[in-house]
């Protein structure tokens, strides 16, 4: 992988992992993982204690990291979970995961040499 493609990599994991960083952001993901596609209004009927529009607010970060996609039906704007961006995610942490890993075993080497 070149070097401007593992930037744009890591560019996008970061950006997924910050959308993932908030409460609010992960009761959306759940709800909508657990319900299936869902409306704002259905959405927000979650948060007592929000406003439709800060729900949308949370539901637009989560699309533009790609994690959910919005499509309009009637008048409504429906919005499901994309599981391909989360799979990314996971490829990610994997990959982290392994290095620390390989970083382990040489560690354990070493001391035992």
């Amino acid at each position: 992988m070149s070097k401007r493609s593992t930037e744009k990599s890591l560019a996008g994991a970061a950006l997924l992992f910050a959308a993932l960083g908030d409460p609010t952001r992960l009761m959306l993901l759940e709800r909508l993982s657990a319900g299936g596609p869902a409306s704002i209004s259905t959405l927000a009927d979650t948060f007592r204690s929000m406003t439709r529009q800060g729900v949308t607010k949370h539901l637009q970060v989560l699309a533009a990291a790609g994690i959910i996609d919005g499509s309009r039906q009637g008048r409504e704007q429906v919005w499901t979970l994309n599981p391909q961006r989360l799979a990314d995610g996971r490829r990610h942490l994997d990959l982290i995961a392994a290095g620390w890993d390989e970083a382990l075993v040489r560690l354990k080497m070493l001391v035992e040499d």
